[in-house]
């Protein structure tokens, strides 16, 4: 078996982002726990407060690399807590739209007033190029490995 240079760095950056991945849910949890919420709830209430005018549970799932199933229920209990509700799809008669509720709005705005800050804090020492190279590789790799 050949181990490459460009190999060895493709599986440490994997490695690395796995890290990442698990320090960044552990920061969500952290800032997302006064109020109530999980990274999990949070990622949800992200992507649908970035569509602005709802999302089904499939697109949901796919912005995020999650299982439909997973969405689903996480969507439900948010649904039951009054911070999402559904709304009949135009497009599609089978898969509703799931939007905010005005307290998931409140709700977004509270983690977006502690999120911006800890983002600004944690890119301080972190020139804007890099930050920009490092999103360019993360999303040609999404790109590559989303058949």
């Amino acid at each position: 078996m050949v181990h490459s240079p460009k190999r060895k760095l493709f599986i440490d950056l994997v490695l690395s982002l796995f890290r990442l991945n698990g320090l960044l849910v552990a920061e969500g949890d952290r800032m997302a726990e006064s109020l109530g919420l999980t990274s999990a709830r949070w990622k949800v209430i992200g992507v649908i407060a970035l569509a602005n005018s709802g999302v089904t549970v499939p697109g949901i799932a796919r912005v995020l690399g999650q299982s439909r199933q997973a969405v689903q229920r996480i969507t439900d209990v948010m649904e039951k807590d009054g911070l999402l509700r559904y709304q009949k799809n135009p497009d599609h008669k089978r898969s509703v739209l799931v939007c905010l509720t005005d307290s998931g709005q409140e709700v977004y705005s509270a983690l977006r007033a502690v999120q911006d800050p800890w983002a600004i804090e944690n890119t301080e020492s972190v020139p804007v190029e890099e930050l920009e190279t490092a999103l360019q590789l993360v999303r040609r790799l999404i790109n590559q490995f989303d058949h």
